[in-house]
């Protein structure tokens, strides 16, 4: 079997606490890492990991081959990593991971043009409202909104994003436009299942236990948005081109939420290698500040 591999299994099921994690880390199955472990053990003549039914635990001598894996993994990707700079061409699989209409909306339109022009690498577009941990979940690079959080990830400013609040001319002829925020008390409001307690409509003062609607798709409030359901407060680029068309009507302009800053992070380690450098120069060509997403 493949040494290295087999190391590497060792390697994430000590990182990750199981076989199984390691196993759905390396894109194989459980019962191969099972082999390539016992192909460590019968290599070295003893046991690596002692497994029970609710732990794993590194024997003494699988502490130290662990350790000295870890070493030797790490010079192997260096090595790599020095290689693929010198021959300057951008390649491999790209991991990205952004917020969900953010994500579907800009990044993906912007992800097909950009492998477009670069033939030789993949990308994998994973979309997620959630913060993922960049490094434990193997990704590049990140799309983040809002205020980071310190870290030891390079960070870089894009194009702020934007809110609009929203009723389409059936609702609003139906129900009235609010002119002020306090008239929202008196509206159906949709609300996202995202926000913080902070976040939202609760920016108005408005903190309703039980709203009709509540989800964690800003494109199903979308949807109900357009049906005269009610009024919807989500990102800008979601709901532009149906105000551009007229099937929603902006409100409250001057009291919408600030904008928030949006930014490219990635771990400091991997910002020489050319698919990254190449895809982090192409959107902040495309996504750079000053104007607004």
């Amino acid at each position: 079997m493949d040494r290295l591999l087999s190391m590497e299994v060792l390697v994430r099921a000590v990182e990750l606490g199981s076989l199984r994690a390691a196993a759905e880390a390396l894109g194989m199955s459980a019962p191969m890492a099972g082999r390539h472990l016992r192909a460590l053990e019968e290599r070295l003549g003893a046991r690596l990991l002692v497994r029970t039914t609710r732990r794993q635990a590194l024997t003494e001598l699988g502490r130290q081959y662990h350790d000295a894996c870890a070493q030797v993994l790490q010079q192997v990707r260096a090595a790599e990593l020095g290689a693929q700079v010198l021959r300057g061409a951008p390649r491999g699989k790209l991991r990205m991971t952004a917020p969900m209409n953010l994500g579907t909306l800009v990044v993906a339109p912007l992800l097909t043009e950009f492998l477009e022009a670069h033939p030789d690498i993949q990308a994998e577009l994973s979309l997620n409202d959630r913060i993922v941990d960049l490094v434990d979940d193997g990704f590049d690079l990140a799309l983040r909104v809002g205020r980071l959080a310190d870290s030891s990830l390079v960070a870089r400013r894009l194009r702020d994003y934007t809110w609009r609040i929203c009723g389409s001319p059936e609702y609003l002829a139906r129900r009235g436009s609010p002119r002020r925020p306090g008239d929202l008390e008196r509206h159906e409001l949709l609300f996202f299942s995202g926000w913080t307690p902070k976040d939202g409509w609760a920016r108005f003062g408005i903190r309703r236990t039980h709203p009709r609607l509540l989800s964690n798709s800003g494109q199903a409030l979308r949807m109900a948005a357009l049906r005269g359901f009610g009024l919807i407060l989500q990102p800008a680029v979601l709901l532009d081109e149906d105000i551009a068309s007229g099937r929603l009507v902006p409100l409250l302009e001057r009291h919408l939420p600030r904008p928030l800053p949006v930014h490219l992070v990635y771990p400091r380690d991997r910002q020489a290698l050319p698919k990254l450098t190449r895809v982090v120069e192409f959107l902040r060509q495309r996504l750079g500040p000053p104007s607004e997403i």
